[in-house]
C-alpha cells in the first residue's frame, strides 16, 4: 500500500469520477485506474463497484475512506511543515542576551520578526554578557547576543554591530545644547557607570585617565537602561551605547556624540558543536537590519 494509491482512492472518492480524480492529481486516466486497482489488490477487498461506467463506492469504501482522510491530512501537515521550515517560517528559538538588548530593542525587533511567522516560537533571556557565553558554550541556548570584542572559544561567533558610545545628559544639562562631548567637558561632573568588572568600564575609565579628567562617581549598574534613569532624574551624566540611546522614550535625556570614540561590539554566538539552523541565520540577519534601520549611522563602526 502506498501514498500514491491512497490518494488516487480519496481523489476518487471526492470526485466520483476517474476522469476529474485524475484531472485533480494531473495525472493520466489511465494511471488512476491502475492506482486504484493496485489498491483494491494490496488491500484484497473491492472499493467500488463498476455501473454503467461509472464507480460506486462500496460501504468498505465508506469505511476506509475515513481513516484515509485523516491519514493524509497528516500527511499533508508534515509537507506543510516540511515547507514552512524550508523558508524559516517555523520553528523553535532559544535565545540569550545581554540586558542592553534584551529589554527592549531584541523584544520589539523580534515582534516584527514573528509578523510574518505566525508558527516560530522564540524564547528570550536577559543575562550579562559572561553568562550568555556559558549558555552558547553549554549549549542551553540556540543564539547568543553578547557585548564582547572577541569571540569565546567553543562557539561560533560573528559580528552583529559595531557602535560607539554616545554621551548622556538631562534635558537641562549646560552639555545638552553641545555637538560634540570631549573627556574634558566632563571635568568634575557627577557620573553614572558600569561597574569596574565590565570590560567597558575599563575602557572608559582609562579614556578619562589619560585625558586627565577626574569625575564624580555617584552610581553604578550593569545596566545601561539604568544608567539612563539615573540621567534623567537629573544627579548625573553617563556614557551609554546607542542602542540603549535609541529605545529611550521620554524628553529627559540629550544623547550627544563622544569624542574620542569608545568602540562598543555586539557579537553573535551560536553552539560550535552544531550547524546553527536556517532559521537562527534569518534571524540573526533580521535583527541586525533592523538595528541598522533604528541607529542614526553616526553611532555605527565601519
Amino acid at each position: 500500500m502506498r501514498i500514491r494509491q491512497l490518494e488516487a482512492f480519496r481523489a476518487v472518492m471526492l470526485c466520483q469520477t476517474v476522469t476529474k480524480a485524475s484531472e485533480m492529481l494531473h495525472i493520466s486516466q489511465p494511471a488512476a485506474t491502475r492506482l486504484i486497482a493496485d489498491l483494491e489488490q494490496s488491500i484484497g477487498f473491492a472499493l467500488f463497484e463498476r455501473v454503467r461506467g461509472r464507480l460506486i463506492p462500496t460501504p468498505e469504501a465508506q469505511t476506509l475512506y475515513e481513516e484515509v482522510q485523516q491519514s493524509l491530512l497528516g500527511v499533508d501537515r508534515i509537507a506543510r511543515t516540511a515547507e514552512e521550515i524550508r523558508h524559516q517560517q517555523r520553528g523553535v528559538l532559544q535565545v540569550a542576551a545581554a540586558p542592553a538588548l534584551s529589554i527592549s530593542f531584541l523584544p520589539r525587533a523580534t515582534a516584527q520578526f514573528l509578523v510574518e511567522r505566525p508558527q516560530t516560537q522564540i524564547s528570550l533571556l536577559s543575562h550579562s554578557s559572561r553568562t550568555v557565553v556559558d549558555m552558547v558554550v553549554g549549549q542551553r541556548c540556540d543564539i547568543g547576543f553578547a557585548i564582547l570584542a572577541m569571540n569565546a572559544p567553543s562557539t561560533h561567533g560573528e559580528p552583529l554591530l559595531a557602535t560607539r558610545m554616545l554621551c548622556a545628559v538631562p534635558a537641562g544639562h549646560r552639555l545638552a545644547s553641545y555637538s560634540v562631548v570631549k573627556p574634558t567637558d566632563l571635568k568634575g561632573e557627577h557620573f553614572a557607570s558600569f561597574p569596574r568588572v565590565l570590560d567597558t568600564r575599563l575602557h572608559v575609565d582609562a579614556l578619562f585617565a589619560a585625558h586627565g579628567v577626574e569625575r564624580i562617581l555617584r552610581f553604578e549598574t550593569q545596566i545601561s537602561h539604568g544608567l539612563c534613569s539615573f540621567v534623567e532624574s537629573g544627579l548625573a551624566v553617563a556614557l551609554v551605547d546607542p542602542i540603549t540611546a535609541s529605545e529611550y522614550r521620554g524628553d529627559g535625556i540629550r544623547f550627544i556624540p563622544f569624542e574620542p570614540t569608545i568602540r562598543m561590539d555586539f557579537t553573535v554566538l551560536t553552539p560550535i558543536q552544531r550547524r546553527p539552523a536556517m532559521l537562527v541565520q534569518t534571524y540573526v540577519q533580521y535583527v541586525r537590519e533592523y538595528a541598522l534601520k533604528q541607529l542614526d549611522p553616526r553611532c555605527v563602526v565601519l
